[in-house]
């Protein structure tokens, strides 16, 4: 058995999570936007829109974007961006390792009523059942 949890700063409605923090890490690996998106699996379209959203809500702008050009265009995180990624990231770790005590703390001595060769089983897929 394990815990699974979901982390989200909530301002004027659900503004960052891991959505937004997992495309801003590809903007910073890749440059770009698109680039991130089509490393994740995503429309353009789709990340951009969850960007603005984010932005929207923060009020105030995650990425630098430059257009095209001979050079090719791209983006960079902005200062703030920068700083909320740390903080972010800062929380999560936190959160994470006090989560994990908790529940030791509580399911330690847990007998899972399971036998292990039926645990995969049930168990979800990744990114299924969090929240």
């Amino acid at each position: 058995m394990r815990l699974l949890h979901k982390i989200w700063l909530d301002y004027r409605g659900r503004a960052f999570g891991d959505g937004p923090a997992r495309l801003l890490d590809g903007v910073e690996v890749w440059g770009s936007l698109r680039k991130a998106a089509q490393e994740l699996g995503m429309s353009y379209n789709k990340a951009w829109r969850i960007l603005h959203a984010a932005e929207e809500r923060l009020g105030f702008p995650l990425l630098d974007r430059s257009v095209g050009g001979s050079l090719g265009g791209g983006s960079h995180l902005t200062p703030e961006a920068q700083d909320l990624m740390r903080r972010y990231r800062a929380v999560t770790a936190e959160a994470a390792q006090a989560l994990e005590a908790v529940f030791e703390k509580h399911f330690a001595d847990w007998q899972d009523p399971v036998p292990d060769d039926r645990a995969a089983e049930r168990e979800p897929d990744e990114g299924q059942g969090e929240g």
